[in-house]
Order: C-alpha cells, then sequence, then structure tokens
C-alpha cells in the first residue's frame, strides 16, 4: 500500500452561489425561487439575501484558500446573476466570476464549475422550470454565455449538481425551493433535467477555449456489506443500484446519463428508450458527493441504527465505511474516473473563550472518510480529487444557518471569518498529500 495520494491529486473545497454570495437584487441581478422562499419554508424564518457576503469578500475568502493550501475549489455559477431574464446577458454579474477565477488562478488555485447548483432563477421557474420542456433549451443558452466567458480559464466542469436532490425535494416532497408537492411527475421532471445536462455537456464540448474535463456531481451513497465475505459484498452491490435509495439516487440517473440505458421504478415511473441517444453525452468523470451510507434511512431497504450510533448535528449517520464501497461500486459500473466532489459534516460549531473555532469531530471525520478514500484508491480506482464541504459555513437550504459544515467559521453577524482547526489539520493533509493519513 502507498503511503500517499496520487500526484496532481485535486484537494479542495466546494460551495455554492446561493450559499454564500448574497448581493442578491446587486449589480443587476434578479431573485432566484430560493431567494423568494417564504419564512416558513426556512427554519428560523433565515433567507441567503446575505448569507456570508461572498460576493463582496471572495478576495479574503480565496486568500484563506490559498493560506489552508487548497489545490482547488468548486463553486457554482447564479443563473440569474448571469442571465437575469430572458436573452439578456449581465455583464456585471459575469464579471464577479471572471474575476474571481482569476484571483484563484492568481493564488494557484485550480477553479471548478458546477454551472447549476440549485438557485434556479424566478423568471426560469415562471417559464415552467423543471416541469417545462422549455427548460432545455434555455439552460443551453445559459450554459453557453457561461462556457464562452470562463472556458479560456476553466479546465474543469460540472453540469449540475444533485439532479436527485433537487427534483426530489423540490418538487415531489415540497420541503426545497420550489416546494411543490408531485410525485406523479418524475419522469417527466427527470426528463427535463437530463436532456438540459445533455445540452450543458454538448455546449462545453462544442465551445470550451480548452480541452474540458465534464462531469456530474450526483447525490450519491452506497450500501455497506455486513462483512466482507463475496456473498454480502454482491448483496451490498445490488442494493446499491437496484432498490429504495440505491435505485433513485444512484442508478435512476447514472444508467441514462452514462450507460444509455433507460430505467424502470416503481412500476409507474420510467425514463424512455427513444431519449437515451440524446442524454447520454460523453463524460470525463463522475462526482459523487457522498455523506452517509444507504444501510440506515427513513424509507427503501432500510435499517434501524443502533442507539448511540454517531451522527451529524442533522441527524445523518455517520459511517466512514461508505466512502469506500461507494467508490467502489459505482467504479465497477460505469467504469469513469471519480472526483469526490462533496464530503463533509455539519456540527454545532461556535467559538471558544480564547477565540478559535476548535471542531475535532471534523478532524476526526476528515481522517476516517479519506482513509476509506485512499483504500479505493490503493485499489487502482482512479479518483480525481476531493472537494470538502465545505470551504465556509453557510446557508444551509432549508435548514438555515444552523447546521456548520466549514471548514472556515462564519460569525454571521459580522461576516468575520476563522479558520477552525480541521482547516488547518486539512492543510496538514494536503502538504503531505495524505501520507499523515496512514
Amino acid at each position: 500500500m502507498s503511503t500517499a495520494f496520487p500526484n496532481g491529486f485535486l484537494w479542495g473545497a466546494a460551495s455554492a452561489s446561493a450559499q454564500i454570495e448574497g448581493a442578491y437584487l446587486e449589480d443587476g441581478r434578479t431573485p432566484s425561487i430560493w431567494d423568494t422562499a417564504k419564512k416558513k419554508q426556512v427554519k428560523h424564518g433565515e433567507n441567503c439575501h446575505i448569507a456570508c457576503d461572498h460576493y463582496h469578500r471572495y478576495k479574503e475568502d480565496v486568500a484563506l484558500m490559498k493560506e489552508i493550501g487548497l489545490k482547488s475549489y468548486r463553486f457554482s455559477i447564479s443563473w440569474s446573476r448571469v442571465m437575469p431574464e430572458e436573452g439578456r446577458i449581465n455583464e456585471k454579474g459575469l464579471r464577479f466570476y471572471s474575476d474571481l477565477v482569476d484571483e484563484l488562478i492568481k493564488n494557484d488555485i485550480e477553479p471548478m464549475v458546477t454551472i447549476f447548483h440549485w438557485d434556479m432563477p424566478l423568471w426560469v421557474y415562471k417559464k415552467g422550470g423543471w416541469l417545462s420542456e422549455k427548460i432545455v433549451p434555455l439552460f443551453r443558452d445559459y450554459a453557453k454565455v457561461v462556457v464562452d466567458a470562463l472556458s479560456n480559464r476553466v479546465k474543469w466542469w460540472m453540469t449540475i449538481n444533485e439532479p436527485g436532490c433537487f427534483i426530489m425535494n423540490g418538487y415531489l416532497q415540497g420541503v426545497h425551493a420550489p416546494f411543490k408537492r408531485n410525485y406523479l411527475a418524475l419522469s417527466k421532471l427527470t426528463r427535463n433535467c437530463m436532456l438540459a445536462h445533455a445540452e450543458a455537456v454538448k455546449v462545453i464540448r462544442q465551445y470550451a477555449k480548452q480541452k474540458p474535463m465534464v462531469g456530474v456531481a450526483f447525490s450519491s451513497g452506497a450500501y455497506v456489506p455486513k462483512s466482507e465475505s463475496e456473498a454480502d459484498i454482491d448483496i451490498a452491490r445490488k442494493k446499491s443500484v437496484e432498490t429504495g435509495n440505491g435505485l433513485m439516487a444512484n442508478r435512476w440517473w447514472m444508467d441514462p446519463m452514462i450507460l444509455s440505458k433507460p430505467v424502470k421504478a416503481y412500476g409507474i415511473f420510467s425514463s424512455k428508450e427513444k431519449d437515451m441517444a440524446e442524454i447520454c453525452q460523453p463524460l470525463d468523470f463522475i462526482g459523487l458527493n457522498i455523506y452517509s451510507s444507504f444501510n440506515y434511512g427513513d424509507w427503501g431497504d432500510t435499517e434501524k441504527a443502533p442507539e448511540g450510533t454517531p451522527r451529524n448535528s442533522l441527524g445523518w449517520v455517520i459511517d466512514e465505511r461508505v466512502m469506500y464501497w461507494n467508490v467502489r461500486f459505482i467504479y465497477e459500473r460505469y467504469h469513469l474516473p471519480v472526483m469526490i466532489t462533496e464530503n463533509g459534516v455539519a456540527a454545532n460549531d461556535a467559538v471558544s473563550l480564547d477565540g478559535k473555532v476548535h471542531d475535532p469531530n471534523r478532524t476526526d471525520f476528515l481522517y476516517r472518510y479519506l482513509k476509506e478514500l485512499k483504500r479505493a484508491i490503493d485499489e487502482g480506482i482512479p479518483v480525481l480529487g476531493y472537494q470538502h464541504w465545505s470551504i465556509m459555513d453557510n446557508f444551509e437550504w432549508a435548514e438555515g444557518y444552523d447546521p456548520r459544515f466549514g471548514l472556515v467559521f462564519v460569525d454571521y453577524s459580522t461576516q468575520k471569518r476563522i479558520v477552525k482547526d480541521s482547516a488547518w489539520e486539512y492543510s496538514r493533509i494536503i502538504q503531505t498529500n495524505g501520507s499523515c493519513l496512514k
């Protein structure tokens, strides 16, 4: 077993525009569906209008990334900042992202762009959003604007973040924007989302000003086998794509988008064979957002977690073994290089009397999950990088500002940043290219 991660491994951290930028009506930007969420729809009645004020403080934030030693930074574009209405490009909005990219490059940090991370413009939603086929050409036009502006400096691209989450939570369960409940629309929603993704891939391939690396960031997971016997591994492998959470989080999206295979689910949902040639566009990597195993949950083929099972502050089970099994099972099925596009832990962090933020639980989480990722790498699975979620505490969607995932603490009343202990430990991991994890 080697002691370090591969040369050129992209150690980084991630964020999303709606969660950190703020400046929601500045410089020509128009609202997204998250800006117009009602108070009762977000915990404590909070909103993302200011968030971390990253729009004004991006240079300070990039300086902190440099200090920590990040090699890469994954961020998303605000569609309504770039295109505040149909057919109109907002040059001031584009300039923000161009300046951010320049600042990252100046600090030797690889920029990684996610084109869509949940914050649909209100004007797009009023045209039908993901329920309407109109979104496919609209998304294509938007992607082209971003690619034209940034691809001379940006190599790494993700079309969308976690399609399963924003479709399931936003349109079926009604707990995220736009807070709708229509389970029977799943097939239509999925089709429009995957066709929009495909158009974005084609745009990147056609118009990128340098050879791009193109992927998608999936909210993924896996069942951890009861033992490492071949029989138990095979059971876990099948469950990770065929039942409950595994079916809907993994195969429902990945089979059409990567293998050109339609999927049926629960007798009423399906993707269509006739769409596969269009939906399945060549990808360079598969992005996996990995948090919890599928063994324990509220629905599907799950079991009750034992009393005292470690959990984060959102109640998600912490089981580092999922990192290895998730990466292994997905690679075995789809044979694409893997990028960990999100992984992290929510905690109730606070500033201590000494003015610092001590978060040993996050440091422990990092070590546990990264050791499991190293196991996958040592078995020959091509893993390109690790983007910790998140670079800083932020607006955690319907949960508001209580959950803190960041490597950097944010005092939302003053916008003061404090680098947490875990960030300095992550810095040591990066400096040693993971050799300190042994």
